[in-house]
């Protein structure tokens, strides 16, 4: 990792050429057709997956979502750089990253249909579930690090979060922390230039990674639409936690084509013209031009994927629509890892509270 924060690392251009880079290329030397297929072949599902849930959440089926669309370079090109056993904290948009660390699909609508706290198991597939709390993740994060750190585990914890969030003290206070003990975090930021309806230029006046690197850690800044770029950078930076070397930062540049959830409307705050600029670097597409100008892949391979995706979103959507509704006691069983005695009682009270909800029904039927 460099200190210096000097452009955004590119190995593809939006027009599909390939940018020679000596010092992040070679992170990537072995990524050959078959690794750029794979990349290819999850960018597209998981935008496939995105679109499916917001329209979902448009015929009412969803309370809400948040869609990630033209993130999936950023989301996917760091999941591929993971290994099994590294430990991942999410905010609320790593839809792409649950879906490459074997989420499925009919697991990931779960919370935002409201009939579960969570969709899936987190010690299945080593990655948490959405943090709502804006930030909040950034200390979990860094505290399973510094866990993993004192059990001489040789892993990367990583943290996702978006640029509005370096400005909650939970991110200050985890990057100060991670410093201080030297643990194997990786700070992934992802700048999508909005918080919520604020520019990224009123979070901070430097580029963010410079706030990382005023903390002691190492940081670079990286194109995120370029899928290669952003798993070589990953790389590194989790090589640098699993060595044991402490935290370091990464900022990949990529832009929120679309609400920052469905309850937003964009159109309120920035212009036609800004999303058009960012549509041209689309990530989806600049490495569609790559393989086909390298001769990697052709229409079958585009058709293949195309019909894995909307598999991939039937699922999801049956997943949704198939979801039971939960017992109402079923809100404690998760709480704590071990029983709890105060949890009990609680269980207790709201189990009594319901039996006369019940018992008045019956008296009303018989009366």
């Amino acid at each position: 990792m460099v200190d210096k924060i000097a452009y955004p690392v590119q190995l593809i251009q939006p027009d599909g050429r390939r940018v020679y880079n000596p010092e992040y290329s070679a992170l990537v030397a072995d990524v050959g057709p078959d690794e750029l297929r794979a990349l290819y072949r999850d960018m597209v599902v998981v935008r496939r997956l995105d679109a499916e849930a917001t329209a979902l959440q448009r015929q009412g089926e969803l309370g809400l979502w948040a869609p990630l669309l033209g993130q999936e370079a950023a989301q996917v090109g760091s999941a591929h750089a993971l290994h099994r056993d590294d430990y991942v904290f999410t905010s609320y948009r790593e839809h792409g990253v649950a879906w490459c660390r074997g989420v499925d699909p009919a697991d990931m609508t779960r919370l935002w249909r409201g009939c579960a706290h969570s969709g899936w198991d987190p010690a299945t597939v080593n990655m948490t579930n959405p943090a709502i709390v804006v930030g909040s993740q950034g200390l979990h994060a860094t505290g399973y690090a510094m866990g993993a750190h004192f059990d001489g585990a040789e892993i990367a914890t990583v943290v996702y979060f978006g640029d509005g969030a370096t400005s909650q003290g939970d991110i200050a206070e985890a990057l100060g922390f991670a410093v201080a003990w030297g643990v194997g975090v990786v700070f992934f930021c992802q700048n999508n230039h909005w918080a919520i309806s604020h520019p990224v230029r009123s979070q901070s006046p430097v580029p963010i990674a410079q706030r990382a690197a005023g903390y002691g850690m190492p940081a670079v800044q990286v194109d995120g639409n370029d899928a290669l770029a952003v798993l070589a950078v990953t790389r590194r930076a989790t090589r640098h936690a699993r060595e044991g070397s402490g935290p370091s930062f990464v900022e990949a540049i990529t832009y929120r084509m679309g609400p920052h959830t469905t309850s937003d409307d964009p159109t309120r705050y920035r212009t036609p013209a800004e999303t058009e600029l960012w549509k041209a670097r689309d990530p989806i597409d600049r490495l569609h031009r790559l393989l086909r100008r390298e001769g990697h892949a052709g229409d079958e391979f585009f058709d293949e994927v195309g019909a894995a995706a909307d598999e991939a979103a039937a699922r999801l959507r049956a997943g949704t629509l198939g979801a039971p509704n939960p017992e109402p006691l079923s809100m404690f069983d998760h709480v704590y890892a071990t029983d709890h005695p105060m949890i009990a009682e609680e269980r207790t009270r709201y189990r009594d509270y319901l039996a006369d909800f019940e018992n008045a029904t019956h008296e009303e039927a018989l009366s």
